[in-house]
């Protein structure tokens, strides 16, 4: 995740308010690489590793001496990001160990969030999830079960290593997220029981269980924040079913019954890269001039309506009865921020989404991107005019906004599945091959 050496004369700095590790901690230099998202392992006792490949591009990120009482901390551009201009940066990533994610959490990493695939790619292609796996097998557990624990896992010692920031913003951040089975995505009953179950097992103050934003699901949402279950809703794709998610999000609040509303957090993952990659598809085959031109600008610019949007929804004679019984306002996400066009700039999904009230979570590449050459700056309302003529130029070309969100919607769905069924055939596999090695 992040290799560390020592610094021997560490630039001097100011104090953060942010993040304030108990330990003394020692001065480092942070080098984030690009190529591979976890070949490079940081040891917890030592804090050093050594790279075994060059990469092409490093990120350095210097921290100061700590003293005593963890009160001085060299400030990252994702300090000056949730200080300056209010949005959380988070970590689209989880494996173990997760004493990985210490670093990061130093440098203003805020919250992590997970999905099958994250999952899928980490117990797979690591090695450190074999003695609790082989544990369980030998114990007479099915296959899924087993992997909820591992998963589980992962998720508990992460919540705990954010438990400072929860308490620190009085629930505002510092959330780990884990998904409910892909297989539900269709299913309100079953995902409402198995979000209900998951958050009993995960039983950590600061975990988001995560649903997806389908038509089936939205009812799914309503009765589990009902419930007084904090929920990170995924895979929202358009405008139409961001305000549905919204008002399920109300909906909830409101049917609670609760006096005291500020227990009861929620996210709303809008996902952006991927809207550009099926836009640009269909921006290619009309092939015009101004259908061209207009390439790299789909995703940014419904964000920016998202944000309109969100402003509207959380404001008014309604929300105000809410806020009055400790509310916290459902904050968008900004997910799929990682830049899948190499033409496009490193930062594109990150740097323009800036604004108040906002989480941007982000995976190894975009995270040590914004880092290294982010500007800080509130961007996404900084020309909604702008956005909307992108919008209704795209509408005018025969861009069909309801059939990109449900195309990414499926997709999505689908993409997660995969990543679930491919794990539990190979945990099964694995399994087998422990079973022959016991006898």
């Amino acid at each position: 995740m992040a290799s560390i050496s020592r610094l021997s004369n560490p630039n001097p700095t100011y104090s953060s308010t942010s993040f304030k590790p108990k330990s003394v901690q020692p001065k480092c230099l942070i080098d984030l690489n690009c190529k591979t998202a976890f070949d490079h392992r940081v040891s917890s006792s030592r804090l050093s590793i050594s790279t075994k490949s060059a990469s092409s591009f490093s990120l350095l990120v210097r921290c100061s001496q700590l003293d005593g009482n963890g009160s001085q901390i060299k400030k990252t551009v994702l300090h000056d990001l949730y200080e300056k201009e209010g949005q959380s940066p988070w970590y689209d990533n989880l494996c173990r160990p997760v004493t990985d994610l210490l670093p990061l959490i130093a440098n203003g990493v805020r919250g992590v969030t997970s999905n099958p695939a994250i999952f899928q790619k980490a117990i797979s292609t690591s090695n450190a999830y074999n003695e609790q796996f082989r544990e369980l097998v030998q114990a007479g557990k099915d296959i899924e079960s087993a992997y909820w624990e591992l998963v589980v896992k992962d998720i508990q010692d992460a919540c705990k290593l954010f438990e400072a920031i929860y308490d620190q913003t009085d629930g505002g951040d510092g959330y780990v997220s884990v998904e409910v089975s892909p297989r539900l995505a269709d299913d309100t009953v079953g995902t409402v029981e198995a979000a209900k179950w998951l958050h009993k097992l995960v039983d950590r103050r600061n975990v988001y269980i995560k649903i997806p934003a389908t038509a089936e699901c939205i009812p799914s949402i309503k009765e589990v924040i009902s419930c007084g279950i904090s929920v990170n809703v995924t895979l929202i794709f358009s405008l139409a079913r961001y305000e549905a998610v919204i008002d399920a999000y109300l909906d909830g609040l409101e049917a609670s019954g609760l006096s005291d509303l500020s227990k009861v957090t929620s996210v709303a993952s809008f996902f952006v890269s991927r809207v550009d990659t099926l836009v640009d598809k269909m921006l290619e085959k009309i092939g015009t001039p101004e259908a061209l031109d207009l390439r790299g600008k789909a995703a940014n610019a419904q964000a920016a309506l998202a944000y309109q949007l969100y402003q509207k929804k959380f404001s008014g004679p309604r929300w105000e009865a809410f806020v009055k019984k400790g509310a916290k306002k459902q904050r968008l996400l900004w997910a799929s921020t990682s830049v899948k066009n190499p033409a496009y700039s490193d930062t594109l999904y990150v740097a323009p989404l800036i604004g108040p009230d906002t989480v941007s979570t982000m995976p190894d590449q975009a995270l040590q991107a914004f880092i290294d050459h982010g500007t800080v700056l509130r961007t996404i309302d900084s020309n909604v005019s702008e956005s909307e003529g992108i919008y209704s130029a795209l509408e005018k070309l025969g861009i069909d906004w309801g059939y990109v969100g449900s195309q990414l919607e499926l997709e999505g769905v689908d993409s997660f599945k995969k990543s679930f069924d491919s794990l539990l055939d190979s945990l099964q596999e694995k399994a087998n091959s422990l079973k022959l090695v016991s006898l």
